[in-house]
């Protein structure tokens, strides 16, 4: 089987590719990229005015399957990711039971067989139950398939254990993925602490709660030579101490989410919990310095966070209300209409944060438009306008940050292992 897409202007910054050009794939393979491929094949889509991007590759993805299938399933939350052109993603381990055990990951990835439509990488807890007293079996989680550890929506408070984790990650040659926050810091805060937080009558969350975890986290990696990947970051101090340690040469990585370059902390005004997540959104001048730092290279990934919950757990008092929101069909616009259609980021610039950058730190295989590697790719018309609306969501929930802003950018066409997984239909 041979699928040829024509004449779009292709991106890919593994091989410092910006041209005109057609895709031939047979297979499940990339066969030829070139001008004017002249061939026989079995579907052709015309790319014109249209951007190819290797498929995306989210690092931070919450599937609530198995436990919380209410919220998010394998099925749901992988046929999101394809409508918002992700054709990869690692799967967070706050799951019921966690992925703290080498059984756990076992059913899990019997699961990810069976239903879904995108690649699916697992992503095992650093701690047994999440819970920051007891190192899980990094070796037994590598060896049913975790390809990073992550305590993600916790984080580890003693430092030895926390050191002593990074060391046992290194010498499974696994990625750590930190989750930045003391909770001594941030206690039972909601919001933003600062004038919002005030004007709310809300309990705020701090910045330091996040840059001083931050900080730390990179310290104790420095002191032994690790790799570790900072998640979701969402203030300028953070973004400034995580420049510094590159500068020193730490082996640091870094992702932030559309959210956090997109929506500032006014946003809660209206007491609406679709804007509540942690960390919460910022002050401007955070989101200007996630903005630069992007620009800059300090931060390295762009990623959805992507934390779908019910009706039940967001339509209450805000300060009872769950964090979190979702993101998969959403990440892919917000990153054009906030990024590339300001200039901040050009298009080799925002795929290398969606696509080459994320692979690259997890080690996979993916991201890129290489020959003879598996033909995971997106089609995006850059120009056309959406509103977002919350019966265009497939995922379970609907608790988007984004409902009924305009953006600009949509996914045409998701092809996922050569075939065609997705291809839009509706007048969105």
């Amino acid at each position: 089987m041979k699928l040829l897409i024509r004449n779009g202007r292709v991106i890919d910054p593994a091989n410092n590719l910006d041209a005109i050009c057609d895709v031939l794939i047979e297979n499940t393979k990339i066969l030829q990229i070139s001008q004017d491929i002249q061939t026989e094949a079995d579907t052709i889509i015309d790319a014109s005015e249209k951007i190819v991007l290797p498929g995306l590759v989210d690092m931070h993805v919450h599937l609530r399957e198995p436990g919380r299938e209410d919220k998010e399933t394998v099925l749901t939350g992988t046929n999101a990711a394809i409508r918002g052109g992700v054709t990869s993603l690692l799967a967070m381990p706050n799951t019921n039971p966690a992925m703290d055990l080498g059984e756990n990951i076992k059913l899990f990835k019997e699961i990810i067989y069976k239903t879904a439509c995108a690649n699916v990488f697992v992503c095992g807890a650093l701690t047994m139950g999440r819970l920051g007293k007891e190192l899980a079996d990094f070796a037994k989680l590598k060896k049913e398939g975790a390809i990073a550890l992550s305590d993600d929506g916790a984080s580890i408070d003693n430092d030895r254990l926390m050191l002593e984790a990074l060391k046992q990650a290194k010498k499974q040659n696994l990625l750590v993925i930190s989750h930045c926050e003391d909770k001594m810091l941030s206690l039972k805060g909601v919001v933003n602490l600062g004038l919002t937080s005030t004007r709310m009558g809300l309990a705020g969350i701090s910045k330091e709660s996040e840059y001083k975890r931050v900080a730390r986290d990179i310290r104790l990696a420095q002191k032994i030579g690790a790799v570790i990947h900072i998640a979701h970051i969402s203030c300028k101090e953070s973004v400034e101490i995580i420049a510094q340690a590159k500068k020193k040469g730490v082996k640091v990585t870094a992702e932030t989410c559309p959210h956090y370059f997109f929506l500032t902390e006014e946003e809660v005004l209206g007491f609406d919990t679709n804007f509540k997540m942690n960390p919460p959104l910022r002050a401007k001048e955070d989101v200007l310095a996630i903005r630069q730092g992007l620009c800059d290279g300090t931060i390295d990934v762009i990623a959805s966070d992507h934390a779908p919950h019910t009706e039940n757990e967001k339509e209450i008092e805000f300060d009872r209300a769950e964090f979190g929101v979702i993101g998969l069909q959403t990440e892919l616009a917000v990153s054009i209409a906030e990024l590339v259609k300001t200039g901040l980021l050009d298009w080799l610039g925002l795929a290398k944060k969606l696509c080459l950058n994320p692979a690259k730190i997890l080690g996979v295989n993916k991201g890129a438009l290489t020959l003879r590697r598996d033909a995971d790719i997106t089609i995006i018309d850059p120009q056309k306008e959406w509103l977002v609306k919350k019966e265009d969501f497939v995922s379970k929930s609907k608790n988007s940050a984004f409902l009924g802003k305009k953006l600009t950018g949509i996914v045409e066409y998701a092809i996922f292992n050569g075939k065609i997984s997705y291809k839009r239909t509706n007048s969105l």
